[in-house]
C-alpha cells in the first residue's frame, strides 16, 4: 500500500493526509498532568486546547468574541490535538478500535446555547478520521471560562487493541 509522504503505513494517518491534516506535536501540559494515560485497553486524554504550533491563536467566549463557526473549527483543532495525544501513548492509530466518549467544553457567553454545534467540529473530525470506530457518546458543556481563556477544550476516551 502506498503511504502518504513518509508517514508510515498507518491507514489512519494516510486518511488524515488525504484530508490535508497533519498530526501536530503533542501540546506540552500547562499544569501538573500528562496529555494521555492508558488504563487497560483504554486511553484517556487530558483536555486538549486548540493549540496551533504551540500557540493559542484565538481566545474569548463563544457567542461574544468568538463566533460559533470559528469555535467549531477550533473544536476540530482540539480534536486533532487529542488524536496526537492518543497516538503518543499507543504508537499506531490503527490500533484504535473505538472512540468511546468525547467531552467538549465551550467557554460561553451567558446568552450562547449552541455548545453541541460547536463540539460537532471534533465529533465530525473523529467520524471522518476513524469511520465507524469514530462514532461516540458525547457531552457538550458550556462553562464560564477555560484555561488560558481558550474558547474550547476537548477530551476523549478511546479503546484500542
Amino acid at each position: 500500500m502506498e503511504t502518504a509522504s513518509n508517514q508510515g503505513t498507518s491507514r489512519i494517518e494516510a486518511r488524515l493526509a488525504e484530508m490535508g491534516l497533519t498530526l501536530p506535536a503533542v501540546a506540552a501540559p500547562v499544569a501538573a498532568y500528562v496529555p494521555a494515560v492508558i488504563s487497560g485497553n483504554y486511553v484517556y486524554t487530558s483536555g486538549q486546547l486548540p493549540f496551533i504550533d504551540g500557540k493559542l491563536t484565538v481566545t474569548g467566549k463563544v457567542g461574544a468574541e468568538v463566533s460559533a463557526e470559528e469555535a467549531k473549527a477550533l473544536a476540530a483543532t482540539s480534536g486533532l490535538n487529542a488524536i496526537a495525544a492518543l497516538k503518543s501513548v499507543i504508537g499506531d492509530l490503527d490500533r484504535v478500535t473505538h472512540i468511546v466518549k468525547v467531552v467538549g467544553f465551550v467557554a460561553s457567553d451567558p446568552s450562547f446555547s449552541g455548545q453541541s454545534g460547536v463540539i460537532n467540529g471534533a465529533s465530525e473530525l473523529f467520524g471522518a478520521v476513524f469511520g465507524d470506530a469514530g462514532v461516540h457518546a458525547r457531552s457538550a458543556v458550556g462553562v464560564a471560562v477555560l484555561p488560558l481563556n481558550s474558547p474550547v477544550e476537548v477530551e476523549l476516551i478511546a479503546q484500542f487493541q
